[in-house]
């Protein structure tokens, strides 16, 4: 009896009723994108249950390794052969990240600004295969091209550029060519969406003021490019220093990345605490560097604000 007064009020001004079901709509409403971020939350899960399985196993002994606890297997990796993995691991992974990042600035930049939408999907697919081919079909391909009756050394002799054969195999310079080619799809695709964002009138505004295409390039586009840029050179970073059918196929033991090392670990010696140290170590310093490199692109984006 008390709510009439209310109700005759409220129907007196025209205001309409609130539906019975504004509440629970509203409650779909706000659930809408946790539904459809399910999937990923979901294999986020697993990964980071995969992650702790690792670091708890990392703790075990030989035998014992859900039970056992030890600090031993992270001692044993002071030893100069892991010290010498870790070191290639990271140097290889760096060159890499660099080369394929410089070589994907002109093909993003293709991509970013052709007219034609036959060349773009043209130049897509080309910078697609690299993903869509097993990576041990594309190691033996890079074995066929650096062996030394391979294609490459066949070019170079009848180039007479050298007099023997080249030992590109089971060196560090094969394997970099390797961990380049089959990462530099990673490199190209943020970088070209990042290039596609960037407005022309920037670019245009710049030649108006007498820049040329290389100052415009450097001084405008780069920069305002850079997220797509970090974001390539990051994960091919990531993605090459966890690599390991290229290192394993074009350096074997001699080219020892920690990948190799860890698959050492486990399939000959069964040796899973180990295995799991070293892969927590690889972890830990792969993120290290992203983290670094991460920050000094941002400290000198400020300055560079600060100055201009």
């Amino acid at each position: 009896m008390t709510t009439m007064p209310a109700l005759s009020s409220r129907r007196a001004s025209g205001a309409p009723d609130e539906p019975a079901s504004a509440a629970p709509g509203a409650a779909l409403a706000n659930a809408r994108p946790w539904l459809l971020l399910t999937p990923i939350l979901v294999f986020l899960a697993v990964l980071a249950a995969a992650a702790l399985v690792v670091l708890r196993m990392s703790f075990g002994t030989t035998g014992n390794e859900w039970h056992g606890f030890t600090l031993q297997n992270y001692a044993d990796l002071a030893d100069s052969y892991f010290m010498k993995s870790l070191w290639i691991t990271l140097k290889l992974a760096f060159q890499s990240m660099v080369y394929a990042v410089l070589l994907a600035i002109p093909v993003a930049l293709a991509m970013a600004r052709t007219e034609s939408r036959l060349a773009r999907r043209l130049l897509l697919a080309g910078v697609l295969l690299p993903l869509l081919v097993n990576l041990l079909l594309q190691g033996y391909g890079w074995l066929v091209i650096l062996g030394p009756a391979g294609l490459l050394n066949h070019a170079l002799l009848a180039a007479r550029l050298i007099d023997r054969p080249v030992l590109w195999l089971y060196r560090e310079h094969g394997v970099l060519l390797g961990l380049i080619q089959t990462a530099f799809p990673l490199a190209v695709l943020p970088l070209s969406s990042a290039m596609r964002a960037v407005s022309r009138s920037y670019e245009e505004a710049a030649a108006t003021l007498g820049a040329t295409r290389w100052q415009t390039l450097r001084h405008v586009l780069l920069p305002l490019a850079m997220p797509g840029l970090v974001s390539g050179a990051l994960l091919v970073f990531a993605y090459n220093a966890s690599a390991f059918a290229v290192p394993l196929l074009l350096g074997g033991r001699r080219v020892p990345m920690l990948a190799v090392l860890v698959h050492d670990q486990v399939a000959p010696l069964l040796n899973w605490p180990a295995a799991s140290a070293s892969g927590v170590v690889l972890m830990v310093a792969t993120l290290t560097v992203m983290t670094i490199s991460q920050r000094l692109v941002r400290r000198t984006q400020h300055l560079e604000e600060t100055s201009a």
